[in-house]
């Protein structure tokens, strides 16, 4: 009974906090370093979206393009079939934490940095209007301790992290 007061009291303090940042414009991490970013990154969790639904095992890859955009590459399961959706990501801020990604012309949309580790082992992306949310790893798990900080961390930026939907990962998707 009392963790179920703790847990409760912990998702009102969250979504009390969400509240008041909700007003404020969306911040995002100071730098971020391209070529770093570079590489894939696992989805631990999200805001589910109407396009996204029924799939597991989520994934994108980022490459740089001769132009400067960066080639985005999504990997997903869906139907026991591995699906991939290729794109582009235009950089729209001088600190590259603000970018703005294409699937279909001429639809962009914003996908902003808001956390990132020192060493890129990790990343949250949301969208300013705080509609969209993602959790990011380099490897398909995060340690729980991590994961609590980073959604701590959203939810005092203003997402309803009650939203937050842990995404199934395999460690081999070779296979499929």
């Amino acid at each position: 009974m009392k963790k179920e007061i703790l847990a409760t009291s912990v998702v009102l303090g969250l979504t009390a906090l969400a509240l008041q940042a909700r007003n404020k414009p969306l911040e995002t991490v100071k730098y971020v370093e391209l070529k770093k970013y570079l590489g894939t990154w696992f989805e631990i969790a999200a805001f589910p979206q109407s396009f996204e639904k029924g799939r597991s095992c989520a994934s994108a890859t980022y490459g740089l393009n001769t132009d400067g955009t960066l080639i985005v590459k999504n990997r997903c399961i869906r139907n026991n079939k591995l699906k991939i959706t290729e794109g582009r990501a235009f950089v729209s801020d001088n600190t590259n934490a603000k970018l703005e990604v294409q699937f279909y012309w001429p639809f962009r949309g914003k996908y902003w940095i808001i956390d990132l580790a020192r060493d890129y082992s990790y990343a949250v992306v949301g969208h300013p209007n705080r509609n969209y949310l993602w959790i990011l790893s380099r490897r398909p798990t995060l340690d729980e301790q991590t994961y609590n900080q980073l959604v701590v961390n959203a939810a005092n930026k203003g997402f309803d992290v009650r939203q937050l939907v842990k995404t199934e990962q395999i460690a081999d998707v070779s296979s499929i």
